[in-house]
């Protein structure tokens, strides 16, 4: 080949990594290692929120600044469901979930969270009382769903979005009981709401289904629903103190 050729030639393009063909299943052993890490996940969400009393989990996004005015509100909210008696639960990270555990935690309230490794963006924020971090979002999102008696959805991206759907499917299918959920911003939220009146619309829901959720922009309101449900249908009362997983006090 002479120079003229070589250079006319196109560079060969190599891949930066090694193509991984699907290989299916893994191992037995494998498979059973991960269900046991799976297992010691839940019996450290187990130990971690036995007592925390009943809950009210507040969900929303990690990227909200203290000055913002979704912040403010979800301190607020944290402020009133320590007024209410029960706990305030979290994703346990910055943003809205830190705002609603600090109005909590800043007024006499109990302030859980449950976080979630991530290689960015989620910590843990300084206004809890008891924590627990999980490896797996579905072994997450089972622990903030046990143990809540209603949900505030504040308005948040892909993972509050995730965390609003499995909350109303689990709701509309009866696998959990009827509790409130909250969606807290009109502004925010509007459009969500006009694809699920579209549902209706096509009857891929129904109109009990859309009768799930309450859209809302005022605190008081939100809390005042929240109320009326608990106080119609349950008495709190302290639990007794067994300390079968060994949980610290």
């Amino acid at each position: 080949m002479s120079p003229t050729e070589n250079k006319k030639q196109k560079p060969q393009l190599i891949p930066p990594k090694h193509h991984v063909y699907l290989d299916g299943p893994k191992s037995r052993g494998y498979e059973l290692a991960f269900a046991w890490r799976v297992f010691k996940q839940f019996v450290k969400g187990f130990r971690t929120l036995h007592f925390a009393g009943p809950c009210i989990t507040v969900f929303g996004s990690a990227r909200f600044e203290e000055g913002h005015l979704y912040y403010k509100q979800a301190r607020e909210f944290g402020k009133r469901i320590a007024q209410m008696g029960l706990t305030t639960l979290t994703g346990g990270g910055p943003g809205i979930m830190e705002a609603a555990n600090r109005g909590a935690f800043e007024n006499g309230g109990q302030s859980f969270g449950c976080n979630i490794e991530l290689p960015f963006e989620q910590k843990e924020n300084p206004y809890l009382h008891r924590s627990v971090t999980f490896e797996h979002f579905f072994v997450r999102k089972v622990i903030l769903v046990k143990y809540s008696y209603a949900f505030v959805i504040m308005p948040g991206g892909f993972g509050t979005m995730d965390e609003l759907f499995e909350t109303l499917t689990l709701v509309q299918t009866k696998i959990i009981t009827q509790f409130p959920i909250i969606l807290f911003g009109k502004a925010y939220y509007q459009p969500l709401m006009d694809v699920f009146t579209k549902m209706q619309q096509e009857g891929t829901i129904s109109s009990k289904d859309l009768a799930l959720l309450l859209l809302t922009d005022d605190v008081e309101m939100a809390m005042a629903h929240i109320q009326r449900y608990i106080c119609s249908n349950y008495q709190i009362k302290p639990r007794r103190r067994l300390w079968w997983l060994f949980e610290k006090k």
